[in-house]
């Protein structure tokens, strides 16, 4: 009885809510008012999942803020268990009910060791000692961190801190919980088990969950979606109501889960299939219900038979079943084909190794060494990045990937093993002449060209950093200077170039991320997240390097900033014949762009290859954590279940082979 009444309580009520953003001078006069809410009227049940989407700079992240009183509305109200949060009295009892997780953690990670951190709040609010401690365990458990509980955050990675900022919020156990992107930085399974734990929470404590996310597959469990846009709210309702507007959401800057989109696709194509499908499973009995008939099975088998024998190449797959009776496109295998032959691959090694960019070999580096803490980031490294090649590096949180990226622009030196770099123009060497003992030397400038290894003598990682462009996880901590020009500048000026053109790369730079002009005089912290990023993006631009590396590029971004900014990488790719390596979390963004994939594990590269010979080792990429790009991973259970297409990576591909089968169904009919 408690939890049908408590169902019907309405825990949030947003009253015609505006809050505006001023900016003001040197003087405290008002130069610019930005309203980032406007005119703002629903409520929120207790006990409710309700995930809340938009573009970046809809607002969203404004509206959590208000939810627990960190901003105040500059009109109207916001109510949180009948408490106005305009009442100074109430701030501090608000913000005891309505937990906060951050999308950057290190804005809440205040202790040196894990369990201290997590154990800060519920100290802070009267918990006994020993419920503490047990809060602590439970917390830690939830987000898979109690391994890591006598640790430093300082040496854990940007998703390892994620988790322990959600714990920390956790043990809190408060009334509500509202999340800004908190699983931005995670890796699938990370992802999947801070969902699943948040999803606990509301089911068995009754928390109410309020989860601002651009990862669509996120929502489809979810009480309620709301979509914002230019801060007002645009559509209110149940997933599959949402996500049924496909058409609607993408001119939002929004999109659907893969699941859907394929559904959307295959429907308007002309397939009997429903609308507004959000799972995996729906769409597999779909499917199944339209390509099970064994009288069709048997017809295709006919047909394949008769185009074997008079030596017919069809580009439509057909359908067989083997003998364990599953059912398999004609033409493919349904594991994914790896290449074979020898002299082909032999050549493309050959190529490689006398065309590569960044050549690591022996690498390993450790951690607190010769200590009790010692640990290996990496050991025995080897891998080789092709000059112009669009490559990408994945692995679980924790596995190395910040570390390795940090030796290839000498941030991090290597004490082991051996980094190679060829340029087309090799930074010069440094070398210091040998002088007297108050007498320093002048410094003497090497050019060499080929070739040139870190541990050459006087090496110089000013001069490497020029070529090698590093944008790490969260762009903000690259942005300093007043302007967004002038912090762009910042980089050529420090090559040496003349003021001149400087601010000539500069501006090739801008306009090559598609910052526009109305933006370059303005502060880079007025800036939405995608136009921090790619302001980040231009100031390593600017610097003309030759290998740029992307640190998780497109975390926190929506969906239409994340395909613009891949597009613009493609753009710089093919313009400046430049060297991408990307750092991803998405498995779909890998598959899609990536021409190699490395993958890491504990600080070690376990695999390298083509995306399509990486995700082929299906087991393997679960067990590391991994998983597959979704429409893979839908393939995989659709031929669990009896029915086998070749294995693809994308919405085109699933939709063109599953549509090519049915089209040849529905001729066969006809027939």
């Amino acid at each position: 009885m408690y939890f049908f009444r408590r169902k019907f309580l309405n825990n949030i009520e947003v009253k015609d809510c505006t809050y505006e953003y001023v900016r003001r001078d040197e003087n405290d006069e008002v130069v610019e008012k930005l309203s980032a809410i406007s005119h703002l009227n629903f409520t929120i049940e207790e006990g409710s999942f309700v995930c809340v989407l938009g573009h970046n700079g809809s607002g969203k992240s404004t509206l959590a803020k208000l939810f627990n009183a960190l901003q105040i509305p500059t009109e109207g109200c916001v109510i949180i268990s009948g408490m106005d949060s305009r009442e100074e009295a109430n701030v501090f009892p608000i913000r005891e009910k309505v937990g906060m997780v951050f999308q950057n953690p290190d804005n809440q990670i205040i202790a040196s060791v894990v369990e201290e951190d997590v154990g800060f709040g519920p100290e802070n609010i009267g918990i006994p000692t020993e419920e503490i401690w047990k809060r602590v365990a439970d917390a830690l458990d939830a987000v898979n961190m109690e391994a890591y509980r006598l640790k430093s955050p300082n040496h854990l990675s940007g998703g390892q801190k994620q988790r322990v900022a959600i714990a920390g919020t956790l043990a809190m156990e408060p009334k509500t919980i509202v999340l800004d992107e908190p699983t931005a930085m995670l890796d699938p399974s990370g992802r999947a088990e801070v969902i699943r734990s948040i999803r606990e929470l509301n089911q068995k404590k009754g928390i109410t969950i309020i989860l601002i996310t651009h990862y669509m597959e996120e929502t489809v469990d979810a009480d309620r979606i709301i979509l914002m846009d230019q801060g007002k709210l645009v559509l209110d309702g149940t997933p599959k109501e949402i996500f049924s507007k496909v058409e609607e959401l993408k001119s939002l800057r929004m999109d659907v889960p893969l699941i859907t989109d394929l559904a959307h696709e295959l429907r308007l194509s002309g397939m009997p299939v429903s609308e507004g499908i959000l799972k995996e499973e729906e769409l597999v009995e779909e499917l199944l219900a339209i390509f099970g008939e064994d009288s069709f099975v048997k017809e295709m088998e006919q047909v394949r038979k008769q185009e074997d024998t008079e030596g017919k190449s069809d580009a439509l797959p057909s359908l067989e079943t083997d003998n364990s009776g599953v059912r398999s496109a004609e033409g493919v295998d349904s594991q994914t084909p790896t290449p074979s032959l020898e002299e082909t691959e032999n050549e493309k090694d050959k190529e490689i190794e006398k065309d590569f960019i960044l050549k690591v070999e022996n690498l390993s580096c450790i951690y607190q060494k010769g200590t009790a803490m010692e640990s290996y980031a990496l050991k025995d490294i080897h891998l080789s990045i092709k000059r112009g090649s669009f490559s990408a590096l994945i692995g679980h949180t924790g596995s190395g990937k910040s570390t390795l990226l940090q030796h290839f622009n000498g941030l991090i030196k290597p004490e082991t093993g051996e980094i190679s770099v060829h340029f087309r123009k090799n930074p010069a060497l440094i070398l210091q002449d040998k002088g007297f003992l108050f007498w320093k030397g002048k410094k003497r400038k090497v050019e060499k060209e080929g070739v040139l290894s870190f541990r050459e003598e006087g090496f110089d990682f000013q001069g490497l950093r020029f070529k090698v462009g590093l944008v790490f996880q969260y762009p903000e901590y690259q942005l300093f200077e007043e302007t967004v020009f002038e912090d762009v500048l910042f980089g050529p000026k420090n090559q040496g170039l003349s003021l001149e053109e400087a601010r000539k790369e500069a501006e090739e730079a801008l306009r090559s991320m598609g910052v526009e002009e109305a933006l370059w005089q303005k502060s880079p912290f007025e800036l939405s997240g995608g136009q921090k990023r790619r302001v980040a993006i231009a100031g390593v631009l600017a610097m003309e390097p030759e290998l740029l590396i992307l640190d998780e590029p497109t975390a926190g971004l929506d969906p239409a900033g994340r395909e613009e900014l891949f597009q613009v990488i493609a753009h710089l790719q093919e313009r400046y014949a430049m060297t991408i390596l990307l750092v991803s979390h998405s498995m779909d963004d890998v598959a899609r762009y990536a021409e190699e994939v490395f993958v890491l594990n504990q600080g070690e590269c376990i695999r390298q290859g083509s995306p399509e010979e990486v995700f082929s080792h299906k087991k393997e990429m679960e067990e590391l954590g991994l998983g597959l790009p979704q429409i893979r991973a839908f393939l995989y259970s659709l031929e669990e279940k009896g029915l086998s297409f070749p294995k693809k990576n994308t919405v085109e591909e699933a939709k063109a082979m599953i549509l090519s089968a049915y089209k040849k169904r529905k001729g066969g009919e006809n027939a």
